[in-house]
């Protein structure tokens, strides 16, 4: 017994020391003043066995700490969600990751704009049904920095595309789909309006497809600058088209680690392992 308790002890310690270094800060979205609060993180219970593969690795750019977590088509499947069974919305990661088995959930993020009801704003679409219509309308805040986005797609193809864009060629209604603004990178181009590293700087999410149908989700560990985190897109991820999710309700569920950021949350973008 003796030798068990040990080897279970080991094996926690290894699995803590696992978890990624530096912590996100959570911000706010549309409607909610700001706080000089220190953000609330909340790490998930480690278990007391060797852990699956994350799909989320540590990376650095231009002195900027990110997590950059992939989604394969050949292994993983996308969905959005935003209500429980009820019709409430979940609200946080936290929240939607206590009714899921979290075996199946290779990680999820922020993955929309929304209002003060936590309903989306702009396009969304879940398992096939399209709840809120395309937002093309001006305005002044990140979501109406044009061009907008949208991350849409079925099962195993998914693609980010500029709304006027997404307009003018998209027929058939995807199986998921999230607004979200500013594209961070337009046909291998950066956003016109971004500065080389502007004085706008928070935690910021993000995704883009690259030329193999992966989907890349990146989340800063610290403030970054929009110039910054589209060409980390653009020059290190070479995905041709990026969009933004979310600049200051950033948050990750990664249950390989047992990483879970507690935050506001709208619309959630939930990559599953399949079968």
């Amino acid at each position: 017994m003796r030798v068990l308790a040990l080897t279970a002890g080991l094996l926690a310690l290894a699995a803590c020391e696992q978890q990624p270094a530096g912590e996100p800060v959570v911000r706010t979205e549309l409607g909610e003043p700001m706080s000089n609060a220190a953000p609330e993180i909340v790490r998930g219970e480690m278990p007391d066995e060797p852990q699956r593969s994350s799909a989320c690795t540590e990376v650095t750019f231009e002195d900027v700490p990110l997590t950059h977590c992939i989604a394969d088509p050949e292994s993983h499947r996308i969905r959005a969600v935003l209500a429980d069974v009820d019709g409430v919305p979940h609200g946080s990661l936290s929240s939607f990751a206590a009714t899921v088995e979290p075996e199946r959930i290779a990680f999820a993020v922020t993955g929309g704009t929304f209002g003060d009801d936590l309903r989306a704003i702009g396009y969304y679409v879940e398992e096939g049904e399209r709840l809120s219509e395309l937002d093309r309308s001006d305005g002044d805040d990140n979501f109406h920095m044009k061009p907008n986005g949208v991350f849409f797609g079925n099962d195993g193809t998914w693609r980010v595309l500029a709304t006027d864009s997404f307009f003018a060629t998209i027929r058939d209604r995807p199986r998921f789909g999230t607004q979200s603004g500013p594209m961070l990178v337009v046909d291998g181009k950066l956003h016109p309006a971004f500065e080389n590293d502007g004085p706008s700087r928070t935690i910021r999410n993000a995704v883009g497809v690259d030329a193999q149908g992966r989907a890349h989700f990146v989340i800063a560990e610290a403030p970054i600058s929009f110039g910054r985190i589209a060409r980390y897109y653009r020059d290190e991820l070479k995905t041709p088209q990026a969009l933004l999710l979310a600049s200051t309700n950033s948050a990750l569920w990664d249950p390989a680690t047992g990483r879970l950021d507690n935050g506001r949350a709208g619309p959630i973008i939930v990559v599953e392992t399949r079968p």
